[in-house]
């Protein structure tokens, strides 16, 4: 397969880890393209890295956290 990258950038880019690597620089791209989609397939959501970070926040509460209602959290975005 013959690989053809006509941006400078990313054939500099693709030359270098191939070379650290000591692959060619189709393997390069290839390998680096699959590690990327991995890693985005792994990537939680905004949503569920949001979740988890407010059950952490919970959890090291110790059961002192309570709801906060819309009025309060209105009330707090409410400019003096």
């Amino acid at each position: 397969m013959d690989l053809r990258i006509s941006n400078p950038r990313a054939r500099e880019l693709a030359f270098q880890l191939a070379a650290r690597r000591k692959v060619s620089m189709t393997r390069a791209v290839i390998d680096a393209l699959e590690n990327e989609l991995v890693r985005e397939q792994e990537q939680a959501s905004l949503a569920g890295r949001l979740a988890a970070i407010a059950d952490d926040l919970g959890s090291k509460a110790g059961g002192l956290g309570r709801a906060v209602s819309k009025d309060e959290i209105d009330e707090m975005w409410s400019n003096p």
